[in-house]
C-alpha cells in the first residue's frame, strides 16, 4: 500500500468513527493498531458485500420463491429456514476448537466465503435445468454447504475482528455494513418490482444467484487484505466439551429454562416468513414484480424498526419479546383471513403483511439477545451463548418437520398454525422476570 492510500484510509477512518488520531486502539495488539484504518474498512467492505449477497439469495423470500416456482414439495420450502439457521450455528462450537490451534485464522473466513459463493453458483444450474423433487433437493443439499460454511466464517470473523478493530469500533462496521445492506434491499427490490421483468423468468433467479456468488468472492478478496496479528494457541478449551458440560444450568437454572421456551416457540416468526412468499406467489400474479415487493418489505422492516426496538430493549426486553410475538401472532391471523377472502388478491396487501411481520421478527431478534446478556453475569453469558444456541439448532431442525402439514394445510394453514405459535410465545414470555 502507497503512503498516498494509507493517508486517504485514515483520513476516511477518522470521517466514519470520529477519531483525531486513527491509532487510538483499545484492546488490540499494537502490531494491529497501526493498521486499523485499513482493517476497519476491509471489515465493512467484505460485510456489506455478504449480506448483500444473503439478500439476493434470501432464504425467506428469493429461495423459498424459486422452489415454489420450481414445484418443490412444502416440506422442502419449510427446511429453507431450519437448514439455514441451524447449520450456521451448529458447527461453530467444533469450529471454535480447531480455529483455536492456528495462530492466523482470517484464511478461514475467506475460504468458508469461497466455500459459500461455490455453493450459490451452484445453485444456478439447478434453477435453469431441473424442477420439483429433484430441483427441491439439490438447493437443499447445496445450502447445507453454504450454511456450514457460513458457521465457519462466523466463528472466525468474531476472533478476527477482535484482534484487528479497536473494542469501541465494532459495533460501528456492523451498523454501517447493515444500513448499507438496508439500502441495498430496497433497491434490488425496487429493481425487481418496477425494473424487472414482469414474467416468472428462471434467467431473473439465475442472474440473483449469480450476483450472489460473486459478492461473496469479492469479500473473500476484500477479507484476504486484512493484516492479522499472531493470536494465542494456548489455553482453549473445546467449546464442544463446554457446552456440554453447560448442559446443567438447564436443571439448575429455571430462569433460562424459560427463556428458552420463549426463544423455541419464537422461531415461529423466522419459519411462518416463507408461507407468506408461497401464498403471495400462489394468490398474485405470480411475477418476480411480487417478489420485489416483499424483498422491498424485509428492507423497510429492518431500516425502520430495529433502532426502536433496541431503545425499548434497554428499557425492557421481557416486553419486547411480548410485544414482537403479539405483532406477529396478529400478522398471520391477517394473512390467513385475507387469503381465504373470494376475491382478487393484492401482492401489494401481502407485502405490508410482510412488512408487519419482519418488524415483529427484529423485534423477537433484539429483544432475545437484549435478554439473554442481560439475564447473565460474566461467569455465565458465554455458556448461556454456547448451550442455548447449539439447543435451538437442534429445535430448529426439528422444527422443519411442519412441512409435512403443507399438502394438507397449504401455505395459509400454515401461516395460522405458526401464528398460534407465536401467540402462545407472547402467554410464555408474560411470566419472564425483568432483567433491566
Amino acid at each position: 500500500m502507497t503512503i498516498a492510500s494509507r493517508e486517504l484510509l485514515t483520513r476516511l477512518y477518522d470521517l466514519a468513527t470520529g477519531d483525531e488520531d486513527a491509532r487510538v486502539c483499545r484492546d488490540i495488539p499494537d502490531d494491529a493498531c497501526r493498521h486499523q484504518p485499513r482493517n476497519y474498512f476491509a471489515h465493512i467492505i467484505a460485510l456489506i458485500a455478504t449480506k448483500a449477497g444473503d439478500l439476493l439469495m434470501d432464504v425467506k423470500t428469493v429461495l423459498a420463491w424459486i422452489l415454489a416456482t420450481l414445484g418443490a414439495p412444502p416440506v422442502m420450502i419449510a427446511m429453507l429456514v431450519p437448514i439455514r439457521e441451524s447449520l450456521s450455528l451448529l458447527p461453530q462450537l467444533a469450529v471454535a476448537g480447531v480455529m483455536r490451534r492456528y495462530r492466523l485464522r482470517k484464511g478461514f473466513w475467506v475460504a468458508g466465503s469461497v466455500v459459500q459463493a461455490a455453493a450459490v453458483l451452484a445453485m444456478v444450474p439447478v434453477v435453469l435445468a431441473f424442477d420439483g423433487t429433484a430441483a427441491g433437493a439439490l438447493i437443499l443439499g447445496l445450502l447445507v454447504v453454504f450454511a456450514l460454511a457460513r458457521g465457519v466464517c462466523s466463528v472466525a470473523l468474531k476472533d478476527v475482528e477482535g484482534k484487528t478493530v479497536s473494542k469501541t469500533r465494532r459495533g460501528s462496521v456492523s451498523g454501517y455494513a447493515s444500513s448499507a445492506a438496508g439500502i441495498v434491499s430496497l433497491l434490488v427490490g425496487g429493481w425487481l418490482h418496477f425494473g424487472g421483468s414482469d414474467s416468472q423468468s428462471l434467467a431473473v433467479f439465475a442472474w440473483l444467484l449469480i450476483a450472489a456468488g460473486v459478492l461473496w468472492l469479492f469479500a473473500a478478496l476484500v477479507y484476504a487484505q486484512v493484516l492479522e496479528p499472531e493470536g494465542a494457541t494456548e489455553g482453549g478449551a473445546s467449546a464442544l466439551v463446554e457446552a456440554w458440560r453447560s448442559l446443567r444450568l438447564l436443571r439448575e437454572d429455571a430462569r433460562l429454562r424459560q427463556f428458552l421456551y420463549v426463544r423455541s416457540l419464537l422461531l415461529s416468526t423466522a419459519l411462518t416468513a416463507p408461507f407468506y412468499v408461497v401464498l403471495t406467489r400462489e394468490l398474485t400474479e405470480s411475477s418476480v414484480g411480487a417478489l420485489g415487493l416483499m424483498i422491498i418489505a424485509t428492507g423497510l422492516a429492518s431500516l425502520l424498526s430495529s433502532a426502536v426496538w433496541g431503545r425499548l430493549a434497554d428499557r425492557s426486553s421481557r416486553w419486547v419479546l411480548v410485544a414482537a410475538a403479539v405483532i406477529a401472532g396478529v400478522s398471520g391471523f391477517l394473512a390467513f383471513g385475507y387469503g381465504r377472502l373470494d376475491t382478487t388478491h393484492s401482492a401489494t396487501v401481502f407485502a405490508v403483511l410482510f412488512f408487519v411481520l419482519g418488524v415483529a421478527h427484529s423485534g423477537v431478534r433484539i429483544g432475545r439477545k437484549t435478554y439473554l446478556v442481560d439475564m447473565a453475569d460474566q461467569s455465565t453469558r458465554a455458556a448461556y451463548v454456547a448451550l442455548s444456541n447449539t439447543l435451538i439448532g437442534i429445535v430448529l431442525l426439528l422444527a422443519s418437520a411442519v412441512g409435512l402439514l403443507g399438502g394438507v394445510l397449504g401455505a395459509a394453514g400454515l401461516i395460522l398454525l405458526l401464528a398460534l405459535f407465536s401467540l402462545a410465545a407472547a402467554a410464555v414470555a408474560v411470566r419472564l422476570p425483568e432483567v433491566q
